[in-house]
């Protein structure tokens, strides 16, 4: 990009079109609404039951029956879809997470109901182990505790699977194994599902920020002083996103995902910029709670801050966002 240098002040104003605020509509760059936010929500078995997760304020684990309540309201926000996360009881952990594809298991349950009581809006499964496994890891573990890649996606492929002929919309394998992609599209393909569609969070982080995530899916107390750090990536690395992106597209990925967000902005504008694919970001649990921290304590004004974070997701080029705001700024933006 070349910018005139020969217009200079007073010829040149930049503060004129700054003046009213019809100027500065018109010459917006990024907009954002309703229809750019994706809810992520936590579901637990039970009815009426309703539990607040301590360290991210205002987030609830909901039993199926109230979270039908919410789909509801997010469908009327216009909000296009939720992402569904489950809370497995301590007693369906297991070394090799048989409960991850359980055709009776919670999610594919919790699919199956929202679905048939909210059809118009998208549902987005997380195809992943953590919250199934006894030891907290994405994957099987080997006999030295290494997350064995060939034989996790073998798991993961039957998780995906039980997702789809649930009524999964769409299918998002988050674990960070090696060719889960192409293997997760190739069983769609031939089990006549080619329309499920799959979201590969492509550069996810080994990141500090997902705590309070690990605190509401009940898989931090598994996972214990470990770390991910063998199959997520570096966080000092961008040039291997755009690789892992590239990879993933390449075996049948129909969208993709940088997680974290903020903190990844750099990594969001390079695969838009790059590969100009349909680009998603994850506002995680860890921006979320420090957000609601600030907010708490009168730090920062709640409302503009909210509606700025995710302003900030489409001006790095991001499609779409992940945040446990959704609701709340769905109705600022109403």
């Amino acid at each position: 990009m070349s910018f005139m240098t020969t217009r200079q002040f007073p010829a040149t104003r930049l503060r004129r079109m700054r003046r009213d605020d019809f100027s500065r509509r018109l010459m917006r760059e990024s907009l954002l609404t309703p229809a750019d936010l994706i809810w992520p929500v936590f579901v637990l078995e039970g009815e009426g039951q309703r539990e607040a997760v301590p360290s991210m304020p205002g987030v609830e684990r909901l039993s199926l029956d109230l979270l039908i309540e919410e789909a509801r309201e997010a469908h009327e926000l216009g909000i296009p879809a939720l992402a569904l996360f489950p809370v497995i009881d301590a007693s369906l952990k297991s070394e090799m997470a048989e409960e991850a594809y359980n055709a009776a298991g919670l999610v594919q349950r919790s699919v199956r109901a929202l679905k048939d009581a909210v059809p118009g809006l998208g549902l987005m499964t997380d195809v992943a182990l953590d919250p199934y496994t006894s030891h907290g890891q994405d994957g099987i573990l080997d006999e030295h505790g290494y997350v064995h890649n060939d034989r996790t996606v073998e798991t993961l492929l039957k998780q995906a699977l039980s997702h789809a002929e649930a009524g999964a919309d769409v299918v998002a394998p988050s674990d960070m194994m090696d060719g889960r992609i192409g293997a997760i599209r190739q069983v769609l393909e031939q089990e006549h599902l080619a329309n499920t569609r799959i979201m590969a969070y492509s550069a996810k982080y080994a990141s500090r920020y997902y705590g309070p995530f690990r605190d509401a899916v009940g898989s931090a107390a598994n996972l214990g002083r470990a770390d991910k750090t063998t199959y997520q990536m570096d966080p000092a690395n961008g040039d291997e996103a755009l690789h892992e992106v590239a990879l993933d597209l390449a075996e049948g990925a129909d969208m993709v995902m940088i997680k974290p967000g903020m903190p990844y902005l750099d990594v969001v504008r390079r695969v838009k910029d790059e590969l100009k694919v349909p680009t998603f970001a994850y506002q995680v649990s860890g921006e979320y709670a420090m957000h609601m921290a600030a907010f708490d304590n009168g730090w920062l004004d709640a409302d503009s801050v909210i509606l700025e974070s995710l302003l900030c997701f489409k001006r790095a080029g991001a499609d779409g966002v992940l945040t446990y705001f959704a609701k709340r700024a769905a109705r600022l933006l109403a």
